[in-house]
């Protein structure tokens, strides 16, 4: 909308007055509204914030377009606590959209209060105690304050009252009070007020109390009583009265107390009531010494700080016939062994017994009533003596003897003089009962004896360690049974272990420690002790240890490498390898021989394959790798030896079969071979030549810089020849003068181009040649071999392998005889070649040495025409 002025007379400030109340006008101002709204005003005005904020001011309408800011009396409004001014935003809009916001300010203006009380004077009527005989003395402190701080005066009504206040607002007595005289309870107005006039009345209540200045006296006479023991709890013994002067004309309000602690009687603070509180026993301490109970009672007119009277009461407890015999112990326990000799002394219970009543007629007692089972063993000597002696003989294994152990008797203690019945005590007790235990001691009469004199067990050895495998037992004859433990004193025991068996020391199970072995030991013998602690006996124990099939084959060599050429012929036995086996529990006939794993394609096989504990490896099929038949040059072959040959079909999935293993790793080498190429014009023939081992680390050095040294010699011989060559040589057709004449075409010679190549080869492996059953040396990565010498130990040495491919010549072998070659044709370089046919090739499984090589070519180069140009390496 558009800010125009609407709101008419403001903004203005205005003042109201502090605690006015709710609803007074504070300002009055108008709206003023554009001719094109039709309807007037949109929002009234309101008042849309207040600094600092507050609810204690609102607008309403007057009529019309006319409005007043008037009080809500939320909060009242207070000039000494609240802001001094208020800033009201006013904000009103027409119904074109028209708005206009102004300000209206308050100023709250101060007017005079009635002073106010504070503390319990503000909320309550104050009660203020005043003892009698008090001297005069400030008894309160009026707490009163202004508003406006102005200084106050304080007033007190009646005037005629004992008080008066000063200007500190501190009330005073002006007397000493007689709560007998003087009235017991005064009303006084407190009126303070302002310099203006303006006051408050609050009322102040005075009590005066009363204080004891009596002290009150008994009026029970009787001083001594005289009462039996063992009185009820809560028996009255004597009623205690007493009075007090200062209460004549009303209720007395008396305190009765015990000043001497007594355990025995209490008094009722109240009425003075002496009651029997606890057990009274005139025969045990200190009542059995002092049978006199003394007490002095205490009569107080008040709780405390009060008059008080005292006199002393005395008790004489009697004695009466309350006690029966006693026993201490009650109950005894004696042994006697067996056979024990009649008339034999076990206990006087004089000793024990006794009657605790203070009085000589109620302490006497006698000894009756021997009973229980078995009394017949035994007897009293007399009624008065209490002595017990045996009268029979005991045998515990005697049939006749019931085989009580432990006999039990009872003794009944009585007093001689009849107890004081009375209708006090209908229920009294006059005697003890005494239990004896007398227990037969059992005399170790016989020795245990074993169930056999000898025990055999049979045990399989493959009976699992802790196995229970038997048991022994023993009895005694002695009653009651006695309990036997059993050991093993002597044997049970072997070279490697100490302890091969144990037995249970209480039930006599015999158990194995160690694991049995029919094929070191078939038979243990042991000694077995039973004894009742005192007496032993001992038995002899076999165990047969039954054979079992518990034993792998063990086979020589368990595991072993071969390498094997390609070109093996069938049925070979290869590399002469064969395995021999053992068994310590079977027959050497019992043996199977079987390949489980790695046997791919079947190549493998051993002969005989059951019925011996040898076997050789046999080749049992060809390799064929061309076709792609075959694709694994490394066989590794599981190979289970059984030892369930001699066994039945039928008893083969009942007995128990053991199984050895042995682990054979077979290589496959590619025949070497010597290929000679049908290039036209030339043979390459590649050399290569083992020079050292990998552990000779300064070799490679010396090649390098050998070879350095003869590339450099080498090049300086190819520039003298070419010079050479162009010195002495002219061109055909120049010599003559004339034209060259075409010539018969001729056959190109074939040429061989020796190179050589020194290669670092370590012979890894060795094998048999099938054929010749000679000992040769090869490397697995390329194939490389060399014959062994019979004396010659397996080690990584030189060799030289001849091979005639033309790849390989196209390969390492040309690159390094490409440098002394330097042929040009268009030079016409002459070249030294060597006319051959080609080379026989070496047989299968052979290799030539380096001295057969060099032997054929000095051969061919004495046939050929040409000089040979080779670059030794």
């Amino acid at each position: 909308g558009r800010r125009t002025r609407l709101l008419k007379g403001l903004p203005a400030t205005s003042t109201v007055e502090e605690n006015s109340a709710a609803g007074v006008s504070v300002y009055d101002f108008n709206v003023t509204v554009s001719p094109l709204a039709s309807e007037g005003v949109a929002i009234l005005p309101t008042i849309v914030n207040s600094n600092p904020l507050t609810e204690a001011f609102d607008i309403e309408s007057k009529g019309g377009l006319e409005f007043r800011v008037f009080t809500t009396g939320s909060p009242i409004l207070d000039y000494e606590t609240m802001p001094k001014s208020f800033d009201l935003q006013i904000f009103v809009e027409d119904t074109t959209g028209r708005t206009d916001l102004n300000i209206l300010t308050i100023r709250v203006t101060d007017q005079n209060e009635h002073p106010v009380f504070r503390g319990n004077m503000a909320i309550e009527t104050v009660t203020i105690f005043v003892l009698e005989g008090t001297p005069p003395e400030c008894i309160y402190r009026v707490d009163a304050a202004d508003p406006e701080n102005a200084k106050l005066k304080y007033s007190l009504l009646p005037a005629t009252v004992p008080f008066l206040i000063r200007e500190s607002g501190a009330i005073f007595s002006t007397k000493e009070f007689d709560y007998e005289k003087d009235p017991h309870c005064y009303f006084l107005n407190i009126t303070v007020t302002d310099l203006d006039g303006l006051n408050s009345t609050k009322t102040v209540k005075i009590n005066i109390i009363n204080i004891n200045d009596e002290r009150p006296y008994f009026t029970t006479k009787q001083r001594i009583y005289r009462i039996p023991e063992e009185q009820s709890l809560g028996t009255v013994v004597a009623n205690i009265t007493a009075k007090d002067p200062d209460d004549e004309d009303s209720f007395s309000r008396l305190f009765y107390s015990i000043q001497s602690s007594h355990r025995y009687i209490s008094i009722n603070p109240a009425t003075g009531v002496l009651q029997v509180t606890r057990r009274i026993d005139r025969d045990a301490l200190p009542l059995r010494l002092h049978p006199n109970i003394s007490l002095i009672v205490r009569v107080e007119d008040s709780p405390s700080s009060g008059h008080t009277s005292e006199m002393e009461i005395t008790i004489t407890v009697d004695d009466i016939n309350d006690n029966p015999p006693e026993c201490n112990p009650s109950a005894f326990r004696k042994e006697a062994s067996e056979n024990t000799t009649p008339g034999t002394f076990l206990v006087d219970l004089r000793n024990y017994c006794k009657d605790i009543d203070v009085d000589s007629s109620n302490n006497q007692f006698s000894f009756t009533g021997l009973s229980g089972f078995g009394s017949n063993n035994f007897a009293l000597e007399s009624t008065v003596s209490g002595r017990l002696v045996m009268t029979g003989t005991i045998d515990l294994e005697n049939p006749a003897n019931p085989g009580v152990e432990v006999y039990t008797l009872t003794v009944r203690v009585q007093d001689i003089v009849h107890p004081n019945y009375s209708s006090k005590y209908p229920f009294h007790i006059s005697f003890d009962i005494i239990y004896i235990y007398i227990r037969i001691k059992p005399v170790n009469e016989f020795f245990p004896v074993f169930s056999n004199l000898s025990y055999v067990f049979s045990v399989s050895e493959v009976t699992k360690v802790g196995s229970n495998i038997g048991r022994v037992h023993a009895i005694d004859k002695d009653w009651p049974p006695t309990v036997i433990t059993y050991s093993i004193v002597a044997g049970a025991g072997t070279r490697d272990y100490t302890n091969i068996f144990w037995i249970s020391p209480t039930k006599g199970d015999v158990r194995i420690l160690a694991r049995l072995d029919y094929e070191t030991t078939q038979k243990h013998i042991f000694t077995v002790q039973a004894s009742d602690q005192e007496k032993s006996t001992t038995a002899s124990v076999t165990v047969n240890v039954l054979e079992v099939n518990d034993e792998e084959p063990v086979c020589s060599p368990n595991f072993y490498s071969l390498q094997i050429p390609v070109s093996l012929a069938v049925g070979t036995n290869i590399n002469g390898f064969r395995i021999e086996c053992k068994d310590r529990d079977s027959d050497p006939r019992s043996f199977r021989y079987f390949i489980s794993e790695g046997n791919e394609n079947s190549h493998f096989i051993f002969s005989p394959s059951a019925g011996s504990n040898t076997s050789r490896l046999i080749l049992a099929s060809r390799f064929d790798y061309e076709s792609g038949v075959d694709t694994n040059w490394i066989y590794s072959l599981h190979v289970y030896i059984t030892d369930d040959n001699l066994l039945p079909a039928r008893d083969k999935t009942t007995h128990l079969i053991k199984t050895g293993t042995v682990t054979l790793s077979i290589r496959v080498i590619p025949n070497p071979t010597t290929a000679t190429t049908t290039t036209p014009g030339f043979t390459v023939v590649t050399k290569r030549e083992n020079l050292y081992s990998a552990s000779a680390w300064y070799v490679p050095f010396i090649i390098t810089l050998g070879s350095l040294l003869l590339l450099g010699l080498l090049g300086y011989l190819g520039l003298l020849l070419l010079t050479w060559l162009r010195t002495h040589c002219t061109p055909a057709g120049k010599t003559h003068g004339t034209p060259l004449i075409n010539a018969p075409e001729k056959k190109p010679k074939k040429e061989v181009v020796l190179t050589m190549t020194k290669l670092n080869t370590v012979f890894d492996g060795e094998a048999r040649d099938p054929v010749t059953g000679r000992m040769y040396e090869f490397n697995t990565r390329s194939g490389a071999r060399r014959w062994k010498k019979s004396h010659e130990p397996l080690q990584p040495v030189l060799a030289l392998q001849v091979t005639s491919s033309a790849t390989e010549s196209s390969g390492q072998g040309t690159g390094r005889a490409e440098a002394p070659s330097l042929k040009e044709p268009s030079e016409k370089k002459k070249e030294l070649t060597v006319a051959t046919q080609p080379t026989a090739k070496p047989s299968a499984g052979q290799s030539e040495t380096l001295g057969q090589a060099e032997l054929r070519l000095q051969k061919k180069k004495e046939e050929s025409e040409n000089r040979v140009l080779s670059s030794p390496a």
